[in-house]
């Protein structure tokens, strides 16, 4: 059994946005106020977190998670990473936690957080991570995670599929073969940013398009933006196995 539990459904800036007098940024509607995206996989006993952006800290918090079994990536903007120092807890209690992603990314995290991967740099209290190269379908102890590729404009993203359920964010293009590899899924998971087109990311029309296509039992819309509108004004509007996701929701598939 896969149990997904969403840490943040919002997008860069998360909802509501600093300043803003926008009528979602106002709303008094829990659903309507988003981090930034993440979700926590626990499959059997083992605990899987995609991306660790800057609302980490909380997020943690929030779904009282007590381990991590590893990190993946989906790409390198900071608000699927900016978060990564705050994995200090659970390095003191489990020691080196695993983070897995395409090599780019490794790299450009390497930079970031240069003592948290540098054996050498032992400042009092900064974590340690075991980074991981993704090429390929890969194993995290007996469970197979198999890598989608896919692109944010002209960025090469990973989305995840975990046996019956696939993850996918800040996505714009994806090809065929990869579509290929999302057959016969019982929950998508995909992003849809708001009504208007958007140069890196699906809208709200490609991303129903691209469920369509796909074809899961159920789909879920998550990297969401105030102006996608209210979450209840919007839910109403989409078809019967689709919904917007939203933080603390938690499904098992």
């Amino acid at each position: 059994m896969i149990k997904v539990t969403f840490l943040g459904t919002g997008t860069s800036q998360g909802i509501p946005i600093i300043g803003s007098d926008h009528p979602v940024c106002k709303s008094n509607n829990p659903k309507d106020k988003r981090l930034r995206s993440s979700v926590l996989i626990n499959w059997d006993d083992y605990n899987f977190l995609i991306d660790c952006g800057p609302d980490f800290r909380m997020q943690m918090l929030n779904a009282n998670c007590k381990k991590i079994d590893a990190i993946i990536y989906t790409h390198e903007h900071s608000d699927h990473v900016a978060g990564l120092d705050d994995i200090r807890p659970f390095f003191f209690k489990q020691g080196k936690i695993p983070v897995y992603a395409h090599e780019r990314v490794l790299n450009e995290l390497k930079k970031r957080f240069y003592y948290i991967f540098d054996d050498d740099y032992n400042y009092p209290g900064s974590p340690k991570v075991e980074g991981n190269i993704i090429s390929s379908s890969f194993r995290i102890n007996d469970k197979k995670i198999t890598p989608i590729n896919a692109f944010h404009k002209d960025l090469q993203v990973f989305g995840y599929r975990f046996e019956k359920f696939a993850y996918l964010t800040d996505v714009k293009t994806i090809e065929n073969k990869e579509i290929n590899k999302l057959k016969n899924l019982d929950v998508l998971v995909i992003n849809a940013l708001r009504i208007e087109e958007h140069y890196s990311h699906f809208n709200l029309q490609q991303a129903l398009d691209f469920v369509d296509v796909v074809n899961p039992k159920k789909a879920y819309l998550t990297h969401i933006s105030h102006m996608l509108g209210f979450h209840n004004d919007v839910e109403k509007k989409l078809p019967a196995n689709v919904f917007l996701a939203y933080d603390g929701l938690e499904i098992t598939i």
